[in-house]
């Protein structure tokens, strides 16, 4: 796609970016089985290589799991831990933690393990001195960059986060340098839900945005009066 960079966005594009941040879901259960054709699954990739790193370091790699058999394999690894992560809860908690659908390793025609290659750039990568994880951080805003972009496409992604990390290094043949930062279910999606489904089970709910907003040091409150309105004005929007 070749474009002017310096070319305005027209209005129908900052909707449609906006509209793809906050229809965004994690999908578990609407997804579909038909396969992504090759050129999307290309965009969202490309998508995903375009995101920012410290240093352009580009740590991240892409496995496109396809295999039933390593889907099965990473399956038993999150059963496993699912157990422990459901013993952490009691009574009512309990009972809707084991309600709860935390993924769709077989369910999505495809699954993307997004990991971040920590040795890359060198010894020395500029931006990198002082905060090492700046790698882990960039490669987040890589899975970013694919989810939006898959959600415009019409693409759920779930991502799988009850996930032995070392068990999945493991199983997915990674280098020792190499991380698996993000387990990702893909695929066309039957709906969207209209809020997230953690939300929906009254697990948690949003944040109202204007409580986490600070002024120049923490705690301290907005002086600008116009951006506190502005915030009242977008929660009641939304």
């Amino acid at each position: 796609m070749t474009q002017n960079v310096n070319e305005p966005f027209s209005e129908a594009e900052v909707r449609g970016l906006y509209r793809a941040i906050h229809e965004r879901r994690d999908v578990r259960s609407q997804f579909r089985p038909d396969p992504i054709p090759a050129n999307v699954l290309a965009r969202l990739l490309q998508a995903a290589h375009h995101a920012p790193s410290v240093g352009f370091m580009q740590p991240w790699d892409f496995l496109v799991i396809d295999s039933v058999s390593i889907r099965k394999d990473v399956l038993a690894i999150f059963d496993s831990e699912n157990e422990k992560a459901a013993n952490n809860y009691t009574g009512e908690q309990g009972a809707n933690y084991r309600s709860l659908k935390l993924q769709g390793i077989l369910e999505s025609p495809l699954n993307i393990c997004i990991t971040c290659n920590r040795s890359r750039g060198g010894t020395h990568v500029l931006g990198r001195n002082s905060i090492v994880e700046t790698d882990l951080f960039s490669t987040c805003l890589a899975v970013q960059n694919l989810w939006l972009a898959a959600r415009a496409e019409g693409i759920g992604v779930g991502w799988v986060s009850i996930l032995n990390q070392a068990q999945l290094s493991q199983t997915l043949r990674l280098p020792p340098e190499v991380y698996p930062l993000a387990y990702l279910c893909i695929g066309y999606v039957s709906e969207f839900l209209d809020q997230p489904e953690l939300q929906a089970a009254g697990w948690r709910s949003r944040l109202p945005l204007e409580a986490l907003v600070h002024g120049s040091t923490w705690g301290e409150r907005l002086q600008d009066q116009s951006l506190c309105r502005a915030l009242a004005d977008i929660r009641v929007d939304t």
